[in-house]
């Protein structure tokens, strides 16, 4: 990972003390036999905390997010959640541990309802459909009112808000965003922050990738 940095937005009054939520340690990952993209990767997500990844393309930052989530093939190093190795686990398996994660590109089923889609974020647990839609809704009070309508004729701005929806569906305690921001207009923009900052403060530590530092 070469030219990318880190910022952290930590609540007010509530320093990082104790042990990480989410701990990488010495990551070494990549996609091809041979070829690093991770070479050494530190990361430390203490609960309440918004991390920052910014960086250029090709900066290795959707891939540690991948490494993190069992996307990417973890060679050396390990990851740690609350304590307790996760190193290469399913991705399922981590939804199921408390983990989130939100791509940049492919995020919803166009095909789908909006309602449906974020059925697919309770898979696992159908019966916590109707307690966390309620969650949701108090957050995003939009998807409520258009839970019928198909995903795939939502803007974009809008498809990241079902997008983050159906990642919070699980109740996670992390939440890994992959560059919310990527081809919305500066409104759009400014709104999927505003949505990432009210996640945070409803409780939940975020780690988002973004090549925009200015916003």
């Amino acid at each position: 990972m070469t030219q990318a940095t880190t910022t952290t937005v930590r609540p007010v009054g509530a320093p990082a003390t104790g042990d990480p939520l989410l701990l990488a340690d010495n990551l070494v990952a990549g996609y091809l036999p041979g070829v690093n993209i991770l070479n050494g990767c530190d990361l430390a997500l203490y609960p309440g905390e918004l991390i920052g990844i910014i960086g250029p393309n090709g900066a290795g930052k959707s891939t540690l997010l991948k490494a993190l989530f069992g996307l990417v093939n973890v060679r050396s190093g390990s990851v740690t959640l609350k304590g307790e190795a996760i190193t290469n686990h399913r991705a399922d398996s981590l939804v199921r541990r408390g983990v989130g994660f939100v791509p940049q590109n492919n995020n919803v089923f166009p095909s789908l309802t909006i309602e449906e889609n974020l059925q697919m974020g309770c898979y696992q647990d159908h019966k916590r459909f109707a307690d966390r839609f309620d969650a949701i809704v108090d957050l995003f009070p939009t998807l409520g009112d258009r839970r019928k309508q198909r995903a795939g004729s939502l803007s974009g701005g809008e498809r990241q808000m079902v997008a983050m929806a159906r990642a919070l569906m699980m109740d996670p305690s992390v939440l890994l965003l992959d560059e919310p921001s990527a081809g919305l207009s500066p409104v759009r923009q400014d709104e999927a922050f505003l949505r990432t900052r009210k996640i945070n403060k409803a409780g939940v530590s975020v780690i988002i990738v973004e090549q925009n530092a200015r916003r």
